[in-house]
């Protein structure tokens, strides 16, 4: 009898995991689709990506980054090609853009799936699922996975290096293998910056922890430079047939030259960093600092804190010195943070864990409660002072009632209040229930606001605009002060690629009969004869930039004589 009760204590633990584990799938899979399409590419990293990405689709040429007929060296191929691959293979079902930005929901699926094997290697099978949790409970996380750019593919290359990491410590073959790969996908989509970490955690490990300080760890390493060569070598070998000069720019300036930088200001950037982090990672930084704080010098002891711990130093070191944005940048320390929350979930003391789901619950019921009473106001005008801002802020848009959303939306709400008062407790519980209810945010925003905010961040209409104020007959046109996202746009929905007065090629802008100028809605209009202004527009959310078109007072035929 014994030997039959344990044996059905067993069948029903592993009913219940499974469960569990079909529960963290499916909460993860409406997180990462939810918002992912439609909306029009945004400012500044989903329009220039996807002007990178258009290249691509419209010539098959992935050797040089292109963006509106000039090098774009910031970023390397590898989410570009899976982008283009998904673009032109959705081609007809979707819009281009939205194809593209599926790229982004795979290597985020990747992500979420590597990290819990990373957990499970860590610290057990049954801590698989709270690493996805906590990642996603990350707020600076939201917004840019749900975008089309580059970083996630780093995020991608990360994990998968962090956990071959930590599989290398008893299998050598397979451990080697993801790291090298890791390795080489980051390389792949972003350059020598990104991988630089990975490959200094890696080359540290054995200094600073006994379990890698083997011999099958040692093959682990000889296994990831043999897995990651070819990443390494084949892009930067066309790059360099192609064209020497653009590769020592790509070599020296964009990627040599930002190690150096780091090395100058890593120091001075850490505290900034961390700083931003206290938003940006919640919750994972504070349940990743009680671990550090509980153990104290002891902290390092174990493999399981040393490796994320000393991923997390060395990213607070390098990334500083990434050419993004800095929230983008620090995508990557996400990942050894969610380990560390990981780590600490079940011995944090339980007045913080209660504390903790206290305050995601409090939070996420309010911020649901603000977005039912923004879509009331939207789309009835009650409350008045809240209709009439809206309506200010995003002059021009007109709401669209759509009973499937609201439905949904009812059904998230709902679905959300029955999580919360049914889950057990136990300290797990403040990370489910703020995992939770960050994704009913998100799928209330989504469902209730996409359409608004794309009206007031998508350059379609602008550029429309813009289209039909052309004259109709024009030699090149010129640009001044133009951005990368404006341009990448202006590629896209018009197919015009204009002639940069800052960056002069094979063309002079002075040839032009038509002048782009893009500044700020406070700058005055300053430029006089030969030309005289016919449009000013800007997008309809945008109060700041302003874009003029102007002519030529005399005009010429196409490439004729001014005279």
């Amino acid at each position: 009898m014994p030997t039959d009760a344990r044996a059905q204590e067993q069948v029903a633990d592993a009913a219940h995991l499974r469960w569990r584990a079909l529960g963290v799938l499916a909460l993860c899979a409406v997180w990462l689709f939810t918002g992912l399409l439609p909306h029009e590419p945004w400012k500044p990293d989903e329009a220039y990506t996807f002007g990178l990405v258009l290249h691509i689709v419209q010539t098959g040429d992935w050797v040089v980054p292109m963006l509106a007929g000039e090098p774009y060296l910031d970023r390397a191929p590898a989410y570009l090609l899976t982008a283009a691959a998904l673009a032109s293979g959705l081609s007809g079902l979707v819009e281009l853009h939205d194809a593209a930005r599926l790229a982004s929901g795979l290597y985020l699926a990747i992500t979420l799936g590597v990290l819990a094997l990373t957990a499970r290697e860590l610290y057990g099978r049954e801590h698989a699922w709270v690493a996805p949790l906590a990642l996603i409970g990350c707020v600076g996380l939201l917004v840019p996975g749900h975008q089309l750019i580059a970083n996630l593919a780093v995020l991608a290359g990360f994990a998968v290096a962090l956990y071959g990491m930590a599989l290398a410590r008893r299998r050598s073959l397979a451990g080697g293998l993801l790291l090298g790969t890791g390795v080489g996908l980051a390389f792949l989509a972003q350059g020598v910056l990104a991988p630089a970490v990975l490959v200094a955690c890696a080359l540290l490990l054995p200094l600073v922890g006994s379990p890698w300080r083997t011999r099958t760890f040692t093959a682990a390493l000889l296994c990831a430079i043999a897995a990651a060569t070819p990443w390494l070598a084949l892009w930067p070998m066309a790059l360099h047939a192609r064209s020497p000069e653009l590769f020592a720019q790509w070599i020296w300036v964009h990627n040599l030259g930002r190690i150096a930088e780091a090395a100058r200001t890593g120091p001075v950037s850490v505290g900034s960093y961390l700083v931003m982090l206290l938003w940006y990672a919640w919750p994972a930084l504070p349940l990743a600092g009680w671990v550090l704080w509980q153990r104290g010098r002891s902290a390092g002891s174990t493999p399981q804190v040393r490796l994320p711990l000393l991923l997390l130093a060395l990213g607070l070191l390098i990334l500083p010195a990434s050419p993004d944005a800095r929230e983008l940048c620090s995508l990557p320390l996400l990942l050894p943070l969610a380990l560390l929350a990981t780590a600490s979930i079940d011995s944090l003391d339980r007045s913080a864990a209660n504390f903790l789901d206290w305050f995601g619950i409090t939070t996420f019921g309010l911020c649901a409660i603000a977005l039912w009473i923004g879509y009331l106001a939207l789309h009835t005008g009650v409350p008045t002072g809240l209709a009439r801002e809206l309506a200010q802020f995003h002059p021009g848009f007109e709401p669209r009632f759509d009973p499937v959303a609201l439905l949904l939306a009812a059904v998230a709400t709902l679905g959300w209040v029955a999580l919360v008062a049914r889950i057990g407790r136990s300290n797990r519980r403040a990370i489910i229930n703020w995992a939770a209810g960050i994704t009913l945010a998100w799928i209330l925003t989504s469902l209730f606001f996409l359409a608004y905010i794309d009206h007031g961040r998508a350059y379609r209409g602008m550029v429309d605009s813009l289209g039909q104020a052309m004259p109709p007959r024009y030699d090149c046109v010129a640009s001044r002060g133009l951005g990368e996202s404006q341009r990448a746009m202006l590629h896209y929905y018009a197919g015009l690629i204009t002639v940069r007065e800052e960056a002069p090629g094979a063309r002079d802008p002075a040839g032009c009969d038509v002048l782009l100028w893009q500044g700020w809605s406070w700058d005055a209009d300053a430029i006089g004869a030969p030309w005289r202004r016919i449009w000013e527009g800007s997008r309809a959310g945008d109060r700041k930039e302003l874009y003029r078109l102007y002519v030529r007072e005399e005009s010429r035929a196409p490439g004729g004589d001014p005279n």
